[in-house]
């Protein structure tokens, strides 16, 4: 399915979190890659996850980042980018997608704000709401002249 490429398949993985009923078979889970691509357009791999995980209700995003960190030898593991998870019916396997980016600048070039705010990588803006720069419009509205500086809320 990958002409010449050797690309890390399936392996099982231990979380280490420690549970009070059978530590062992709660917090291993198996991750396979299907539909893998090199898109060098975009800077990225792109793959889908099938995640086995049986006694688990699911696997934690950032369990499965550094899982893929080391299949992938990727340096920095924020370049990787895991969404739209859905869980099977009955449990204990799921599937969603995933992208390894090149470097931090491609991932900011082509990812979507949202899901940059979700890693963590881009700040929310800052400033004033909708709803207050309506309210500050519709106070200067009321008056005239200097006032309207104070009314906005700027040097008094």
């Amino acid at each position: 399915w990958l002409k010449g490429a050797a690309v890390p398949c399936a392996t099982t993985y231990c979380a280490g979190r420690k549970s009070s009923r059978q530590a062992g078979a709660m917090s291993d889970f198996t991750i396979r890659t299907r539909k893998f691509k090199q898109n060098p357009l975009l800077g990225r791999k792109q793959f889908v996850l099938d995640i086995i995980h049986p006694g688990m209700a699911n696997v934690s995003k950032k369990d499965l980042g550094t899982k893929l960190a080391s299949m992938y030898k990727v340096h920095d593991s924020q370049c990787i980018q895991l969404f739209g998870f859905k869980t099977a019916f009955g449990g204990g396997r799921s599937t969603g997608f995933g992208l390894i980016y090149e470097s931090l600048d491609k991932m900011k070039k082509f990812e979507p704000k949202y899901r940059l705010k979700r890693a963590g990588v881009a700040e929310d803006k800052a400033g004033a709401g909708r709803r207050a720069k309506k309210d500050t419009k519709n106070r200067r509205k009321k008056v005239r002249g200097k006032e309207k500086t104070k009314a906005a809320g700027g040097k008094k």
